[in-house]
């Protein structure tokens, strides 16, 4: 399996570069510099909306965003409702619920949820608009910043509440890299760059962020990835792996690096002398896992975090 070099990664790219089976760790320099910004432009806001992806709603909270927030008003929005379990989505509303904090489960893509999400708004800063009527103030314009995790689609999101092509987006994390007004309606949107923390203490959330692309394959091994996305699947929806795969229960039953093997051989992923091509095969596991091709796939239960 490749490894890259740590010596040839740009220090101001990577801040912190550690990557095996058991220990993944990525935090660009302009991820700080991003959590210094928001603990300053926090102030100025009235609201934060902040992006979860619904197949790993737990994993994709940031402790750091969480502690630079404060006690602003938030709002919590689970993201590629698409992708996810449905059933464990719906359970994942209750938790939040539960805990006092709520949440909306959407598919910023199709742009349904736009009336949703404003009228969420408004019930969060209720008490602030009463306060700016009984002033004579009407129409104030409501500033919101939006924050989350690399890759969980902020800026799909702020194109579906405009309505138009207003921030960029592209399936990779990183694209957004400085902060970004953007104005929707009576809502003003600071659209902060994806950031994660310093320090993986639990390396199942790593390997969940690692999944759904929030971490840089090129800095990853993407065959153990690969190999433990098999592994996690096997686990939860082995019926999923099987039929996409053309696999038995047989199959099911090898070591996690033989079932790569035997997909790349299902697949016809071959070098010459019919070695299984792995690297390749890896990639498109987990292409195909991000562009739930193997079905919906929730990778968290909330029970597990009761």
């Amino acid at each position: 399996m490749k490894r890259r070099d740590k010596e040839s990664l740009e220090f101001d790219e990577l801040a912190s570069y550690n990557v095996n089976r058991k220990d993944i760790q990525w935090f660009p320099g302009h991820m700080m510099k991003t959590l210094r910004i928001m603990e300053k432009e926090v102030k100025n806001v009235d609201v934060v909306i902040i992006l979860l992806d619904a197949r790993i709603p737990y994993s994709s909270m940031n402790p750091e965003i969480e502690k630079r927030i404060g006690n602003k008003p938030r709002i919590y929005i689970m993201n590629k409702r698409d992708l996810a379990d449905p059933r464990i989505t719906d359970k994942w509303i209750q938790y939040f619920k539960k805990k006092g904090m709520g949440a909306i489960a959407i598919d910023s893509k199709n742009g349904r949820n736009t009336k949703l999400i404003q009228n969420r708004i408004s019930r969060e800063l209720s008490d602030l608009m009463r306060r700016r009527q009984s002033r004579g103030i009407e129409n104030m314009t409501v500033k919101a910043m939006m924050v989350g995790i690399p890759n969980v689609g902020k800026s799909t999101f702020i194109n579906s509440l405009a309505g138009t092509q207003r921030a960029k987006a592209q399936d990779r994390p990183g694209v957004t890299r400085g902060k970004q007004w953007v104005t929707v309606g009576n809502l003003d949107l600071l659209d902060m760059p994806g950031v994660l923390w310093p320090k993986f203490e639990n390396q199942n959330i790593a390997s969940n962020l690692a999944f759904i692309g929030s971490i840089k394959d090129d800095v990853l091994d993407i065959e153990t990835l690969a190999v433990s996305l098999i592994d996690e699947i096997k686990k939860i929806y082995p019926e999923l792996l099987k039929e996409r795969y053309k696999l038995s229960e047989d199959d099911l039953e090898a070591d996690n690096y033989d079932i790569l093997c035997n997909i790349c051989r299902k697949r016809g992923m071959l070098l010459p002398g019919g070695v299984e091509n792995t690297e390749r095969c890896a990639i498109m596991l987990c292409d195909e896992f991000r562009a739930s091709k193997m079905g919906r796939i929730s990778l968290e239960r909330p029970e597990d975090y009761e």
